[in-house]
């Protein structure tokens, strides 16, 4: 039986009682992350939190000298802090020449690089509102979302730079990331003349509109504030200690509110160095995170998943004997590194690190969607101090961070400080939808005012549509969205995410998506499909025969299920098996889209 909690649960509240209890995981002399702002407060910013460019110019202060934003392209190209400064100062410098008001709204669509991240800046800099779009949608797509920020101005990489600000009628000036392979952005020239002065943003004000889903329809626009995502920033610390000296690798799209929280803000805010990476090829990043000397790596279950595959299989072809052996040594690691909290394995195993590139690492964080527990355990039994954390777009993103101090492998992790934890109507469970509170939690939804009335309580409580628990020590566990819940025969719940989870270590399976379906006639109760798409190498060495190879691959996966089956609760167990000839739709941080239909 799971713990259960009704009503309130604040990240204060912690193990071992009150603030002392929740100070345990700030540092190691029980500091707050965030007490630097002290000696600048009232000096660089007036209030609780500084904006976006009052937390950058602060570490400029810190840290002009050290590394900030650096790509290999091939060669390495690197802006210190001062010189970053520098730039962001001339570009703000040139958008202000343009004549900004108080809500101009700057669209900011791009791949990651170090001119992406000087874009951003500058347009806060210059007391606009930035408006991150996926480079990757279509032209159609970026339009719409274009026009529904109702943006006056557009930076965009020059792949793009004729098509798409024409397809754009708001927008009024149009500015390339590049021109001719080379940066285009740092060239930009205030007129001469007077110009005028910036305008000061205060906390409470809009830093950011974030775009989470509808594309193709009416958009819905998050609105966050310098306040929210400073604030998240810095409060995300508490457990989680990063340093001056971290060299961050920003991979995933920086448009997303977790790479651009968790790498590109985390990382300024403590005066770190940012390296962008180009392309999601495991070969390109691999060769990324060893030249870069990469400590912090962000990355979303799939990606893990892919390169803990590739650690095990070389490992499986040293030999069953070796294997065996080494497996004892990652669970002798593990335990010790959890019992006595020493990192054994950093030294045991380094060898294997080195040559997957990981040796360098300090912490790998996931996010951005559900991690299987056995894969969280390996990574930790190898000596990578491995968390997991949780959060949404409209909370900026980080609500709940794993310490590595003391980590569970099947939680998401503990509250971060000053966020509010509400477990509405739990079940016999203690499960129920997770609201939250905050001040890392958006202002609403931009010109949605019903759609904002819609997932916040009367008394202000933020409804992120999760389901999930809490326990004692403040450590949140997700079982599923409450719009995926399957309810099967007898009003049993099921959480198709905790199924999936399942079978991430299945090297054979690419992409696996679990749904409930009605059988024929009846729509009393739900049955559990499993949709799977089989690794495309994996499949080529089933036969030479495409069809044959598709049919075994087929009974594989039968056979694979019900090995699955066998773990799970009755009404747990899949009944139907669906293998996919083509792959299933992916988000953009590489999550399947789940559509809701129930055949």
């Amino acid at each position: 039986m799971r713990d259960k909690f009704d009503g309130t649960v604040k990240a204060e509240r912690a193990s071992g009682g009150g603030a002392a209890g929740a100070a345990r995981w700030y540092t190691m002399n029980d500091e707050k992350p965030w007490a630097f702002l002290d000696t600048y407060r009232g000096a660089r910013f007036s209030g609780e939190w500084p904006t976006l460019p009052e937390l950058f110019g602060i570490s400029v202060d810190r840290y002009p000298d050290r590394p900030c934003f650096t790509v290999y392209s091939p060669e390495r190209v690197s802006l210190t802090y001062a010189e970053a400064h520098a730039r962001i100062k001339k570009v703000a410098a040139y958008l202000r020449s343009l004549g900004l008001e108080k809500d101009t709204k700057i669209a900011l669509t791009g791949k990651n690089s170090p001119e992406w991240a000087i874009a951003y800046l500058s347009i806060l800099e210059a007391g606009a509102i930035v408006v991150p779009i996926d480079y990757q949608l279509s032209q159609a797509e970026a339009a719409n979302l274009v026009q529904a920020c109702d943006a006056t101005i557009l930076f965009v990489d020059e792949e793009k730079a004729a098509e798409l600000p024409a397809a754009c009628p708001k927008v009024a000036t149009a500015l390339s990331l590049y021109e001719g392979g080379a940066s285009y952005i740092y060239d930009l020239e205030p007129p001469a003349g007077p110009i005028p002065e910036a305008r000061r943003a205060a906390e409470n004000d809009l830093a950011a509109i974030l775009f989470t889903s509808g594309t193709t329809g009416i958009p819905k626009g998050v609105m966050l504030t310098h306040r929210n995502l400073v604030s998240d920033c810095l409060l995300a610390q508490a457990n989680l200690h990063i340093y001056h000296t971290d060299v961050f690798y920003a991979l995933l799209p920086i448009h997303h509110s977790y790479t651009m929280l968790a790498v590109f803000i985390e990382s300024f805010s403590v005066g770190a160095e940012t390296v962008f990476g180009k392309r999601m090829v495991v070969k390109q990043i691999l060769k990324d995170l060893k030249e870069a000397h990469v400590t912090m790596f962000l990355g979303v279950p799939l990606l893990f998943n892919k390169l803990l595959n590739g650690i095990l299989k070389g490992i499986r072809d040293k030999g069953l004997f070796a294997y065996g052996v080494i497996a004892l040594m990652m669970g002798a690691s593990g335990a010790v590194k959890k019992i006595f909290k020493v990192n054994p394995g950093k030294s045991i195993f380094h060898s294997v690190l080195d040559k997957a590139s990981l040796a360098s690492i300090r912490i790998c964080i996931s996010g951005g969607g559900p991690l299987a527990p056995s894969v969280f355990r390996k990574y930790n039994e190898l000596g990578i101090d491995f968390v997991q954390g949780y959060g949404l777009t409209e909370t900026s993103p980080i609500v709940t961070l794993n310490p590595i101090e003391h980590y569970k492998e099947t939680s998401v992790g503990k509250i971060v400080p000053q966020a509010q934890f509400k477990i509405m109507n739990p079940n016999e469970d203690g499960i129920g939808e997770i609201a939250i509170k905050g001040p890392m939690v958006m202002k609403g939804y931009y010109k949605m005012p019903e759609e904002t009335a819609e997932v916040f309580t009367a008394d202000g409580w933020f409804k992120t549509g999760d389901l999930g628990y809490v326990d004692e020590e403040d450590y949140v566990y997700l079982t599923g969205r409450a719009k995926n819940m399957i309810v099967t025969a007898g009003g049993k719940n099921v959480y198709p995410e905790e199924l999936e989870n399942r079978f991430q270590l299945y090297l054979e399976i690419d992409q696996i998506l679990v749904k409930g379906y009605y059988e024929r006639g009846s729509a009393a109760s739900e049955m559990i499909e499993a949709q799977i798409y089989p690794d495309q190498d994996w499949l080529k060495k089933l036969a030479a025969d495409p069809d044959a190879a598709f049919a075994a691959a087929e009974a594989h996966m039968g056979e694979v299920v019900e090995e699955v089956n066998k773990k799970l609760l009755p009404y747990q167990k899949i009944t139907r098996v669906v293998v996919l000839k083509e792959p299933l739709e992916m988000t953009t941080t590489k999550k399947v889209k789940r559509f809701n239909a129930k055949d």
